[in-house]
């Protein structure tokens, strides 16, 4: 058997989200370290930062800073390749296992969905509060302390957003014995999206969360781009 680079404009675009989405949310977890030495306090449960802290400091800010530079923005802005990401697991299992890989393609892309509504809370929550009149600043402690309560429609919207994990890692594990990618890079990405599961909301767990399944994308974008050609094989006309 010998291999070929693939010249399918899809399959190069699906290759290129394996890299750009696990690399996107890396970035967005450093933006949430304020000092280097934020990475090496690791904790076991999320623990919320004190609303009387963070909403005087949003109001305080005014939104002088661009909406690009917000991090919750920029993972929200990821999105679509995180979708094209789960599409490229697909195309890569969808020969030995067609149903189990659309099943599971769909676990992930439902997820994608509830995800992005995460993303997308919090930054109308931060951009927001900078519009709020400093005189103000008594409710809108309290409003933020209740929206942000693990409780209700929130609760719901971030639960839900677990799916994307719980759907790669699904999406990983079908193509074991598949002959397509080397195991390693399949645990790689099942273990990477479990860090997400069991320390949601901990940016350095779930940093090196995003660097494994990276490290797993990368020979699933080798396959991506190659196509398997028999030296058998007749032509196209034969």
């Amino acid at each position: 058997m010998a291999t070929l680079s693939t010249t399918d404009p899809i399959r190069k675009i699906l290759a290129a989200a394996l890299l750009v989405f696990p690399g996107v949310f890396m970035l967005v977890f450093i933006m949430h370290f304020r000092h280097f030495a934020d990475f090496f306090t690791f904790r076991w449960q999320y623990v919320p930062r004190d609303p009387a802290r963070v909403v005087p400091a949003l109001i305080a800010l005014h939104n002088n800073y661009p909406l690009i530079h917000d991090p919750h923005m920029i993972g929200y802005l990821a999105m679509p390749f995180l979708s094209l990401s789960a599409f490229a697991l697909y195309v890569l299992g969808r020969g030995a296992r067609p149903v189990a890989s659309a099943i599971t393609l769909m676990i992930t892309v439902s997820g994608t969905i509830y995800m992005g509504g995460v993303f997308g809370m919090w930054t109308a929550f931060y951009r927001g509060l900078g519009l709020v009149d400093p005189a103000n600043q008594a409710g809108a402690i309290a409003t933020f302390t209740a929206m942000t309560t693990p409780q209700g429609a929130f609760l719901v919207t971030t639960s839900l957003a677990k799916l994307v994990m719980l759907g790669l890692a699904a999406q990983a594990f079908v193509l074991l014995r598949t002959g397509v990618v080397p195991t390693w890079s399949i645990v790689s990405v099942a273990l990477g999206a479990s860090l997400f599961l069991a320390f949601w909301d901990l940016d350095n767990w779930m940093m090196i969360g995003a660097s494994l399944i990276l490290a797993g994308f990368i020979p699933m974008r080798k396959a991506l781009i190659q196509e398997t050609e028999s030296p058998h094989a007749g032509s196209p006309g034969s």
